[in-house]
């Protein structure tokens, strides 16, 4: 089941985020989240009025996805940068597609044009995904971030709705 995330959801999803914190360079966040810090970053999505959404299984968060603003500048209102999450247990279950394929929905309803990804390089799993789903790649940043003592490059991947 995919539904709006709720403030008592922040658990399972700073698992599931802490994971790749701690163990990949999916995410260029060094330090692990506490759950009153995913709430924060909730609220703040769902303020903004952009949807952050989650995916149950055996009523346990299996993943979650959501928008936040590309740029604050007024003429990027309807761009969007989206993440998309799921539990190292729950891969390749068809739960990233589900998850991105409503919130797409959910951000063409709501007026958004842009809708853009990045991508830590490499990472063929996420690539896919984005392009299963009528990405493509936009952009490619050479050594832009450093996590576990390695330069790692992110690619941008758009979709206009």
């Amino acid at each position: 089941m995919i539904r709006s995330a709720a403030d008592s959801d922040a658990s399972g999803i700073t698992d599931i985020y802490n994971h790749y914190v701690s163990k990949t360079a999916f995410t260029f966040e060094e330090d692990e989240v506490t759950d009153a810090e995913m709430v924060r970053r909730i609220n703040e999505v769902q303020t903004a009025q952009l949807p952050w959404l989650v995916a149950t299984r055996n009523n346990s968060i299996s993943g979650y996805a959501y928008a936040t603003k590309w740029r604050s500048r007024p003429a990027y209102r309807f761009s969007v940068e989206v993440t998309v999450y799921v539990d190292p247990g729950s891969e390749r279950l068809g739960i990233g597609s589900r998850l991105y394929e409503e919130l797409l929905s959910e951000l063409r309803a709501s007026g958004i044009h842009a809708v853009i990804g990045g991508i830590t390089l490499p990472n063929e799993a996420s690539v896919a995904l984005h392009e299963r789903l009528g990405f493509s790649k936009v952009a490619h940043f050479k050594d832009v971030g450093f996590k576990f003592n390695r330069w790692i490059d992110v690619g941008y991947w758009q979709r206009n709705l």
